[in-house]
């Protein structure tokens, strides 16, 4: 297994995959209204970090943070291709995105996802790596299709 993060640009050609899979997983049993996804090109903006973790140089999996303010960021984006599942590759890219959230100088990472079962991993995973539930941060609002947590950084 040869691993590697590293920041790219979201409209990278061999991302195609990654993107459609993550798509069409927010909206497999997600109504649209509680969809908050962000395609290739509003990941593309300044204020998103993006990361891609490649596997001999596929990509395997994607995963962003945004900034909110000089202290906070939302992770964006989480997806591994369901082919890629049940190595850790999740947790190396979490990890990844809170290392580099704290590097860039925030002090919060916070996060919106799911309530339905396909997001039953996620959020364990959120939790173990010590997200608590919180109320709705910067632009969402009380949503019964979502969840929101948050952590400190420090």
């Amino acid at each position: 297994m040869s691993l590697t993060i590293t920041r790219e640009s979201p409209l990278g050609g061999d991302l195609a995959l990654l993107m459609a899979r993550h798509t069409a997983d927010m909206h497999a049993d997600t109504p649209p209204e509680s969809i908050h996804m962000m395609d290739a090109s509003q990941l593309a903006t300044p204020g998103i970090a993006f990361f891609v973790m490649r596997d001999a140089g596929a990509p395997v999996a994607m995963g962003a943070f945004k900034r909110i303010d000089d202290t906070h960021a939302e992770v964006k984006s989480m997806h591994v291709l369901t082919e890629a599942r049940g190595r850790g590759l999740s947790k190396a890219m979490l990890d990844h995105l809170v290392g580099e959230a704290k590097a860039a100088g925030f002090s919060r990472l916070s996060l919106e996802t799911g309530v339905q079962p396909t997001f039953i991993a996620a959020r364990a995973l959120y939790e173990r790596a010590g997200f608590a539930y919180c109320p709705p941060f910067e632009g969402y609002a009380e949503d019964p299709n979502s969840v929101f947590m948050t952590r400190s950084l420090d």
